[in-house]
């Protein structure tokens, strides 16, 4: 069976830490290092959900996007029951859990966050746009659809509880994707030529701009925008692992609710 130290090799492999942003904080932050994963759950956060549901499946690894402990520069002051991280650190600590979280580096990567994204939305010919590290991948419908029909396939292949957008007047044809919190790149995707831009946690005057920018905004939601990443976590660790009994966590899911009017 692989060690965790291994585990976080392979997931370096996938997503080197060199494309980590200097704040942030990836890798193996919890547990030993030589202990030995039999069992693993793959997660977009490391909820005390999530913490419980490893600790019941008799997992000794959760694997996640969003760092347990995140800042480099702002590290644990303390390990109390009564604050919410510390509960949660020191649930993993008992229960022996190790925590291995890809944060912005599986953003930027191959086979990462947002070419993950692309794909799921099944944007052809998919790569990163210029100028973003990344970030952004940019790719074209096989052909142009009108927003709210791509909104609608929006949401069913991400399983999104609602969508919110801007209409600019144009059909959907070249569409850039930023998992997560992307918004700054709009400008960035109009200029390349993007029609269209799906990214999640969008403000209200980037939704009353668009119009005026030329370009479609789909707020998809920061979970539904990433969590299709964690399918590529768990391909990546079956085929380096075949032994490994991963799977993704059921007791994670989109936290934002909608209330629609007339409902």
């Amino acid at each position: 069976m692989p060690t965790a130290l291994e585990i976080e090799k392979s997931l370096f492999d996938l997503a080197p830490k060199a494309g980590a942003m200097d704040w942030d904080n990836v890798g193996l932050l919890v547990g030993d290092p030589a202990a030995e994963i039999t069992r693993a759950l793959a997660a977009l956060d490391v909820t005390e959900a999530v913490a419980d549901e490893a600790i019941a499946k008799g997992c000794q690894l959760i694997v996640a996007h969003h760092p347990v402990m995140n800042c480099r520069w702002l590290p644990v002051q303390t390990l109390r029951d009564d604050t919410p991280q510390g509960r949660l650190l020191r649930k993993l600590v008992r229960a022996n859990m190790c925590v291995i979280c890809m944060h912005t580096n599986l953003d930027v990567a191959e086979g990462g966050v947002n070419d993950v994204l692309a794909h799921t939305l099944r944007l052809e010919d998919p790569g990163p746009l210029d100028g973003t590290d990344g970030l952004i991948h940019i790719g074209r419908l096989p052909a142009p659809m009108a927003l709210r029909d791509f909104a609608a396939n929006v949401s069913q292949a991400l399983g999104c509880n609602g969508v919110r957008y801007a209409d600019a007047g144009k059909p959907v044809f070249r569409v850039a994707v930023g998992g997560g919190a992307c918004g700054e790149y709009a400008d960035a995707a109009a200029a390349a030529g993007c029609d269209t831009f799906v990214t999640s946690d969008l403000g209200y005057h980037a939704f009353l701009d668009a119009e005026g920018k030329g370009i479609n905004l789909l707020d998809a939601g920061h979970f539904p925008t990433e969590d299709p990443v964690c399918h590529a976590l768990i391909a990546c660790l079956k085929e380096k692992f075949p032994g490994l009994s991963i799977e993704k966590s059921t007791s994670h899911r989109e936290v934002i609710q909608f209330y629609i009017k007339g409902e």
